[in-house]
């Protein structure tokens, strides 16, 4: 598998997937209706830096961002978002970007990173424990689930 940097052409692969995984209202805040112009602003941001996951006959299976979670005298605790096609999930792709983007997150100063609402029913609680990161808080029932209905948000938060 190869990780590395997105290019602007990439965003068709992203999109593949990321409409799927937003519109099925399970793990992300945004808009399930969300349109793949406003999405490619928000994922393809150029304050951000994207990074995408390719397996060996080079289908792209996974994608994320990274970008300062804060500004000013805060900007030294990132942010970031992960998503893995739903076809291609436990297979260790999330794992191993989740690392990538750790290990880019410290290189580029980051003193930490934050997410400010993982859903707590989202299986990647498990990952993100696994690699160092903590709930700091949850907002009980701030998330209106499809199918498990109104459950908690999940600040998280590792330090670098």
């Amino acid at each position: 598998m190869l990780i590395r940097e997105a290019a602007a052409d990439d965003w068709p692969r992203i999109w593949s997937f990321w409409h799927r995984i937003v519109a099925a209202g399970e793990t992300y805040v945004w808009d399930p209706d969300t349109s793949e112009g406003d999405a490619r602003a928000l994922w393809m941001n150029p304050a951000k830096r994207v990074y995408v996951v390719e397996d060996d006959a080079g289908a792209l299976v996974a994608s994320a961002y990274l970008t300062p979670n804060y500004g000013g005298p805060a900007a030294g605790i990132a942010n970031a978002g992960f998503m893995v096609d739903p076809d291609r999930g436990g297979r260790g792709v999330g794992r191993a970007l989740a690392e990538h983007v750790l290990a880019e997150a410290k290189a580029h100063g980051y003193r930490g990173m934050v997410f400010n609402a993982v859903v707590e029913t989202n299986p990647a609680v498990r990952l993100w424990t696994s690699l160092g990161f903590t709930v700091l808080g949850t907002v009980p029932e701030a998330f209106d689930h499809p199918r498990h209905g109104r459950v908690g948000l999940h600040i998280m938060y590792r330090a670098l």
